[in-house]
């Protein structure tokens, strides 16, 4: 896999706004935030995209959400509700091709999360 932002900022050769860190993850807040609080999740081990995860990394991707979740309780808005979210290629809107999970959180979060309507 190619080198991505993520990589940089996981070996500190650019910075970030780092909310958590321990041997598996980093969680540090979006630098393009789309809710009052949103912050990324993501594995100190590069997989490009969801297609990608293998079986031997189920455990790693448990943990991205245990994170979410500490954090979550951490910072204060468990109990009021929060999205957290994974985008796959191009039509699911990732954008970086190293697995993040969102974190959203501080508003009313709407459902469907975009703006155009369907077409059936």
């Amino acid at each position: 896999m190619s080198e991505t932002i993520f990589s940089k900022i996981i070996d500190k050769s650019i910075p970030a706004d780092i909310l958590y860190e321990d041997e598996l993850s980093l969680a540090f807040r979006d630098i393009n935030p789309q809710a009052p609080i949103h912050f990324l999740v993501i594995p100190k081990k590069a997989i490009a995209t969801i297609n990608d995860i293998e079986e031997q990394d189920k455990t790693l991707v448990g943990h991205l959400y245990w994170v979410a979740a500490k954090l979550a309780s951490e910072l204060g808005f468990a109990e009021q509700g929060y999205r957290a979210v994974m985008n796959c290629n191009e039509d699911g809107g990732q954008t970086v091709y190293h697995i993040h999970l969102h974190v959203l959180a501080g508003k009313p979060l709407g459902w469907p999360p975009y703006q155009e309507k369907l077409k059936r």
